[in-house]
């Protein structure tokens, strides 16, 4: 099937049917977040964005990352193809597995931020992005971050 250009491989184990781009006149990359989740599915990891990602996919950044970092609960590696590299940083359970993805992206991305850098911008912008639903469940998963992060989720989460 390979050779016929039904399906083409991006990396050992992970293939995807190629999109045309009528625009591009050419054949799009394969998305980066598909292919990490597609990787962490056959491995049987728990992972989530992290760094310039996690800031990327929650609107603090505009910057489309070099390089896609995602934390997880398996080894550190990291995966190439077409200039684009996939690196897996390795963090313990309690720090991925037991938080909803999105009360791990936001924690991943003010880890990222620093807490010198958080201002009012960012958790008014954090505030303005995320359900009710997904503040309240955020209160409850993150109790055992960081105080200071918590401290800036209980900001974010406040009406």
């Amino acid at each position: 099937m390979v050779e016929e250009k039904n399906i083409r491989r991006i990396i050992d184990g992970v293939y995807e049917k190629p999109v045309y781009s009528n625009l591009l006149k050419e054949y799009v990359p394969a998305n980066p977040e598909k292919v990490a989740y597609a990787i962490a599915r056959s491995f049987r990891w728990t992972i989530a964005p992290c760094g310039d990602v996690a800031l990327n996919k929650l609107g603090l950044s505009t910057q489309v990352p070099v390089v896609w970092s995602y934390i997880n609960d398996g080894p550190y590696r990291k995966f190439s193809w077409d200039n684009i590299t996939l690196s897996f940083k390795h963090r313990a359970n309690r720090e991925i597995s037991f938080m909803s993805e999105t009360t791990t992206l936001v924690v991943e991305a003010l880890k990222t931020l620093g807490k010198d850098c958080v201002d009012d911008g960012i958790i008014l912008s954090l505030r303005n992005r995320l359900p009710k639903e997904e503040k309240k469940k955020m209160l409850e998963d993150a109790t055992g971050v960081s105080e200071w992060i918590y401290i800036v989720i209980r900001k974010v989460c406040a009406e």
